[in-house]
Parts: C-alpha cells; structure tokens; sequence
C-alpha cells in the first residue's frame, strides 16, 4: 500500500542526494552492503533485549534502502543485477529482525510465542513469493494491506514500545495473512480472465 502510493514523493526527496552521492563515487551496491550490515546490528540488539536501540538501527537502515535505487538512477546503472541484490537484501534483512525478535522472546517468559515472529516471517516471505511469481507469469501482483514499508513502521511501534510487541505482531501477523490472500484473488483472477479469454476467442 505505502509502498506503492509513497514511492513519488520519496523519489523527490531521494533523487538530489542520489546525486551528490554518485558525484562523491558511491555506488548502489555499496549502499545496499551498509543496509545490510545496519540490519545485522539491529538483530544483536533486538535479540540482546536492546530494543529501542534495536529501533534506531532499524531506521537508520531504511535509509540505504530508499537512496541505493536513487543512487543506481543517477549513475545510471540501474539493471536487473542491482535489483535482484536489493531484493534478496529486503529478504534477509527481514529474516535477521523477525529471528531476532524470537531470539529475544526466547530469553524471556514470553518464549512459548517465538512462534509467532516465525510464522510472520513465513507469510511474509509467501507474499514476496506470490508477487515474484506471478510476475515471472506474466501477472500483476503488487499491493495489498501490509507490504514492507507497511510492516517496518509497525514494527517499529512494536520495538519502540516493549509492552505492546506482542499484540503487534499478532497484528502484523494478521494483516500480512490477508494480504497474501488479496494478492492470491488478484492473480488467480487476472488468470482466469486470461483462460475465459481464450477460449472465446475460439
């Protein structure tokens, strides 16, 4: 949802120090490799019981997220490399926070529930998958409640305020079900328009 609608306004504010940053020989990759190394010290935190500065850290790595395909666009060297990496990046940055969120859970008498950032991180890696495949198929699968941008500011809310992590991520949990169930209904049904289609045009 945000992912798509913010995604204008963000350009705006992105593509001048996308700029400034190609000019002082930075490049796309090298930002994505600092997201990622930001979001490993956000999982020792988070597991360490550190949560705000877990949160810190967490935001501090949405920026390389939001200037490496600004960066790639400056220099021009945007390509299907650089977007496959910041992608298989997006996944393992979710993998270290949700595992560190079970970590902490685990130190604590809240341990039974490391479940649940588990099954999060299961549901969310099906709507990646939805949207990966479908598009492979030649469908349109993006949108839904809670995409990324989505799920790391309410993330952020959960980290920020220890007492309610808990009912956030059944929260998360719930609003990324459904919408892997939306983004589910939009390709099959993109299908089966594309079958029925076909077979009037028999």
């Amino acid at each position: 949802m945000f992912d798509g609608n913010l995604r204008f306004g963000v350009d705006r504010v992105t593509s001048p120090i996308g700029k400034l940053l190609v000019r002082a020989g930075v490049s796309a990759d090298q930002i994505t490799v600092v997201g990622l190394l930001m979001s490993v010290a956000a999982a020792v935190a988070i597991g360490m019981g550190r949560l705000q500065l877990g949160l810190c850290l967490l935001i501090l790595t949405a920026l390389p997220d939001l200037l490496d395909g600004a960066v790639a666009k400056a220099a021009g060297t945007s390509s299907k490399r650089g977007a496959f990496f910041d992608s298989t990046a997006d996944r393992v940055t979710d993998a270290l926070l949700l595992g560190a969120i079970a970590w902490h859970l685990l130190e604590t008498d809240r341990g039974r529930l490391v479940i649940l950032p588990m099954a999060l991180l299961g549901v969310s890696a099906l709507i990646s998958y939805e949207r990966a495949k479908a598009e492979l198929l030649g469908y349109e699968a993006k949108g839904g409640l809670m995409e990324r941008a989505e799920r790391m500011i309410v993330l952020g809310f959960g980290l920020c305020f220890n007492a309610i992590l808990i009912p956030v991520l059944w929260v998360m949990l719930a609003l990324t079900s459904i919408t892997a169930v939306q983004r589910f209904c939009k390709v099959w049904s993109q299908a089966t328009r594309e079958i029925s289609d076909s077979e009037n045009q028999k």
